[in-house]
């Protein structure tokens, strides 16, 4: 469970975040709002790229906005962003494998056998040794948002899948909600494909102007953001 208690961020005279408060339960829950409304500034607070000028986050008991940067990863703080960083020259496994280089994992042997479940897990142990820049975009996605999952207590999930297949989408939405049962992590999903967000989510929260203001089902809240 993440509770967070008036959260605000200001950027000069801009109010990004103003005493937000809510509370995401365990599981796959989703938090949508319109541009502008706060949503990658709470992912940056969460991440600690930005320091909010009052409020508390707790994830699973810790204060999380007491620890640094370096320590909510260690912790098991994940974060995936819209654009996908593959590294195009580096083969599916490679690409995976960068996202254990922090982790403790049980050293080489332990990385090897943690990206092997992985790729297992979204069925691409076949390509394994394909460089990225032959696979279609979903593929790695998938890959790499089970990699950043792993070891995980909370992920913060942010997708983006222009020139992503409907079959690739649905796969990922799988993918998003079986990561609490598989690594016991909560995940907060923001996208605007409300479908997706019905498909994965068993909570959803509304942010608009600045605070959150609805935390219920995703159909309800799906119903009112359309």
């Amino acid at each position: 469970m993440i509770d967070v208690v008036g959260l605000s961020v200001h950027f000069g005279g801009v109010v990004s975040l103003d005493q937000m408060t809510v509370q995401f339960p365990e599981g796959t829950c989703g938090l949508i709002g319109p541009n502008g409304a706060g949503k990658t500034t709470f992912f940056n607070v969460l991440s600690g790229f930005v320091r909010p000028r009052a409020g508390r986050v707790d994830a699973m008991g810790q204060d999380l906005l007491a620890m640094p940067d370096f320590k909510r990863a260690r912790w098991g703080l994940r974060r995936t962003f819209q654009t996908e960083q593959a590294i195009e020259k580096l083969t599916v496994f490679d690409n995976v494998a960068t996202v254990y280089e922090h982790s403790d994992n049980g050293g080489k042997a332990g990385r090897t056998a943690a990206v092997d479940e992985a790729l297992e897990f979204v069925g691409l142990t076949a390509q394994a040794q394909q460089t990225v820049r032959t696979m279609a975009p979903g593929s790695v996605a998938s890959s790499r948002w089970r990699g950043r999952s792993s070891a995980s207590r909370s992920s913060s999930c942010s997708t983006s899948r222009g020139g992503v297949a409907d079959a690739e989408t649905a796969m990922l939405g799988r993918i998003i909600r079986s990561i609490p049962e598989r690594v016991g992590a909560t995940v907060i999903l923001v996208d605007h494909d409300m479908s997706l967000v019905q498909a994965c989510c068993d909570w959803t929260a509304v942010l608009d102007f600045a605070g959150c203001w609805l935390l219920a089902q995703p159909a309800k809240c799906c119903a009112i953001a359309m």
